[in-house]
């Protein structure tokens, strides 16, 4: 029998007191990856060591016990068996498999398909049933070749820096601000980061992720210097007026993304699988069954389903929205 059910807290196993990504707080919760809409300020926290410290740097003061687990080394927890697998979205990140009885039981938290340089690539997990993110879960969500974006990105870096410009990429704090950092110093730039992703690059690194040509924005950039930023941070004062902006997420594929981000260009790095992503892995599983969760649930399940894969969207029932 599958083991993800949905709760007031959000999803948890049916058979024992283990809450998955919840962000009310719970006795005892797996912990997927450190963005703020998967953690919170639990009892205690199952996750790999890289979330739990990335977490314990975003809930300061919380004093949530950490449980690290490593991938692939299973441990009991009353009648169930579980393990963690890379899920490729940012280091640390981890799907959960849940066995009991026999019947394998699989969430994957965000995932993404296309290897990164910061994360560890996602390994497909056998199960019986997968319970799979939908964040792209739509056909107009297909991002192009990695490399391809990689290579457009520097080009708007060169572009911007001969013109005199500051080149500025605008990306999340935890996870695409790694990302692009890694990618524009193997590049060969010299890359500044905002102090609020600069906090966690110096946890990649405590975990033996380098940052080749990077350092901490404390001021105006110098010629010639690439600034990483947060979205808040673009419009810090010290970045100046001569600046080009690029936004990274995988959202830069909606038409007329560039003029409700308010930048010069928009480029689809992203950190989730896009629609093919998701519709492959839930393929590669051999999962019977498919549970789809968040984001575009409902659209995935139905093109899970006209592929010939058994899926259906876990989604909050008009009782649960009351609590």
């Amino acid at each position: 029998m599958n083991e993800v059910i949905l709760c007031p807290e959000g999803l948890r196993a049916r058979s024992e007191p283990l809450w998955l990504d919840a962000r009310r707080k719970t006795p005892l919760s797996f912990v997927s990856h450190a963005h703020a809409d998967h953690i919170g300020r639990h009892v205690e926290a199952i996750g790999t060591a890289p979330t739990l410290a990335l977490m314990s740097q975003r809930l300061r003061g919380a004093r949530t016990r950490p449980r690290a687990l490593e991938y692939g080394k299973p441990i009991r927890l009353g009648s169930l068996t579980v393990e963690l697998f890379p899920a490729g979205h940012i280091l640390g990140s981890a799907q959960i498999r849940i066995t009991r009885d026999g019947h394998r039981t699989v969430y994957t938290g965000d995932l993404n398909t296309a290897r990164a340089r910061t994360a560890e690539p996602l390994e497909v997990v056998p199960c019986d049933t997968l319970v799979i993110e939908s964040t792209f879960g739509e056909p107009r969500y297909r991002f192009p070749p990695r490399e391809e974006v990689v290579e457009r990105m520097a080009a708007f870096a060169e572009l911007a820096l001969a013109e005199g410009r500051v080149p500025v990429f605008v990306a999340y704090a935890l996870g695409k601000a790694q990302e692009a950092t890694r990618i524009l110093g193997e590049r060969g730039f010299r890359v500044k980061v905002h102090p609020e992703a600069w906090v966690c690059c110096e946890i990649y690194e405590s975990f033996g992720v380098r940052f080749p040509g990077a350092s901490r924005l404390d001021g105006p950039p110098a010629s010639g210097e690439v600034v990483v930023t947060t979205p808040r941070g673009r419009f810090g004062a010290s970045l100046g007026r001569r600046v080009r902006t690029c936004y990274l997420s995988g959202w830069a594929v909606d038409p007329g993304i560039r003029y409700r981000m308010g930048v010069d260009e928009a480029l689809p790095l992203s950190d989730h699988a896009d629609f093919d992503g998701l519709v492959e892995y839930a393929r590669a599983t051999g999962a019977g069954e498919v549970l789809t969760t968040h984001g575009s649930a409902e659209r995935l399940a139905r093109e899970l389903r006209a592929r010939g894969i058994a899926a259906r969207a876990l989604v909050p029932s008009p009782q649960l929205e009351l609590f």
